[in-house]
């Protein structure tokens, strides 16, 4: 089989659409079938290309085996909507003008969160003829409203008309929750074309393993207990409120905050620490994939945080997974929903109101002092992980392609 692939997202960038895509992908071409990923310089989300790559009008490289074709885009970092609304529109406009000339495909795949990657892929699945299948990662533009980028007016009114022109022009919908695929359905998308694929993790790189010694001293948190946030620092994360808890317990002077990622939010974060004079608070810069499962080695407690929306009570953060794969029990800090009901359900963590700086604080104090919960909860995450590989999560979503390109 000929898989064209479409993600503004792709390795060396750490994000979860290109983990995701690139894992896939290479399980795909060890299974014999050929794939090309079309994507742009890796820069997320700083918004500057990665040393050794440049914003070349196209050039190809090969990734264990996956061909991947980089083409010219408009390059914005992630701190302003409107630029990178360009950005994501120059994307697919480069992806399709350079995607017609590749090899036609057998299926094309455009992957979201933001679905103007989507919508090329579409767009070349009509060019050449082949069938197109949607995988969505977020409910776009629904979150973009809640987190405030956007207010509801002509703009995402015509953005949510083409988010359901895309829903059912595409031959398949691969959704990462069962909570988004109720959403679709309840708007009218036949469910008989939409498949839940989850994000997961790859076992072979995240697996319990014992702290790093060196981290542990240069980052200075020996004997320390250590709550880690590892991912983007952005607007849906409302990472305020861990700031606020991290106030709370500046008298406990054994537990430490980690924040360790990029984004929009993350200085004003910094600074808001320093405002607060927060000595218990550690930032640190995203490292490279290779890097992540020593990170989390040092971690005590996995957090997940997200604002407090109800759009977010149908978002599983990828971190979970990951989380799992380490041993890490973990703190879920989102509306009620899917994602706290994996987690729970693993017994591998517990819930805490999103917001709610008190009851955060209150919850660390309760796992801290409680070793032999911590123990329990950690062990529920390693079972949990073997549930969640992607070498299966592969298979199932290769399955699927193989059934739209037979149609």
């Amino acid at each position: 089989m000929k898989i064209l692939f479409l993600s503004d997202n792709f390795p060396p960038e750490v994000n979860a659409p290109a983990s995701r895509t690139f894992e896939h992908a290479k399980r795909w071409v060890q299974n014999g079938h050929q794939v090309t990923v079309i994507t742009c310089a890796p820069n997320f989300p700083e918004g500057r290309v990665f040393p050794g790559y440049r914003n070349a009008w196209r050039t190809t490289e090969t990734m264990e085996g996956i061909r991947v074709v980089r083409v010219k885009t408009y390059i914005a970092g992630n701190d302003g909507f409107a630029r990178r609304i360009v950005d994501y529109l120059s994307f697919m406009i480069s992806a399709v003008v350079f995607g017609i000339f590749e090899k036609r495909a057998d299926v094309i795949v455009g992957t979201s969160p933001q679905f103007f990657t989507a919508a090329g892929a579409w767009v070349l699945s009509v060019l050449r003829w082949r069938p197109f299948v949607f995988e969505l990662r977020d409910l776009w533009p629904a979150s973009i409203v809640t987190v405030g980028a956007m207010e509801t007016g002509r703009a995402i009114r015509f953005l949510e008309k083409l988010e359901l022109f895309l829903y059912r022009r595409a031959a398949a919908i691969v959704s990462v929750t069962n909570s988004f695929k109720d959403e679709l359905t309840g708007r009218g998308i036949d469910p008989q074309k939409i498949y839940v694929v989850r994000n997961g993790v790859d076992l072979t790189r995240f697996a319990p393993r014992p702290p790093s010694g060196e981290l542990v001293k240069s980052l200075g948190i020996e004997g320390k207990f250590v709550l880690a946030y590892l991912g983007t620092h952005g607007m849906a994360h409302a990472l305020d409120n861990v700031l606020r808890a991290a106030k709370l317990l500046v008298d406990a002077e054994d537990i430490v905050f980690l924040l360790a990622g990029s984004g929009a939010q993350k200085e004003s974060l910094k600074k808001m620490a320093a405002e607060m004079q927060l000595n218990n608070v550690i930032f640190q810069d995203s490292v490279a994939k290779e890097k992540m499962p020593e990170l989390w080695s040092v971690c005590d407690v996995a957090l997940v945080h997200l604002k407090n929306d109800a759009v977010f009570a149908d978002v599983i953060p990828s971190k979970i997974f990951e989380s799992f794969g380490m041993g890490k029990p973990i703190m879920i800090v989102q509306p009620k929903g899917e994602a706290v009901d994996l987690v729970e359900g693993a017994h591998a963590g517990t819930w805490v109101p999103p917001e709610d700086p008190e009851a955060l604080a209150e919850e660390i104090r309760k796992w801290q002092a409680d070793p032999a919960m911590v123990k329990r909860l950690a062990a529920g995450a390693t079972e949990a992980a073997s549930r969640h590989s992607r070498d299966s999560l592969a298979e199932d979503m290769e399955k699927i392609l193989a059934k739209v390109a037979e149609q």
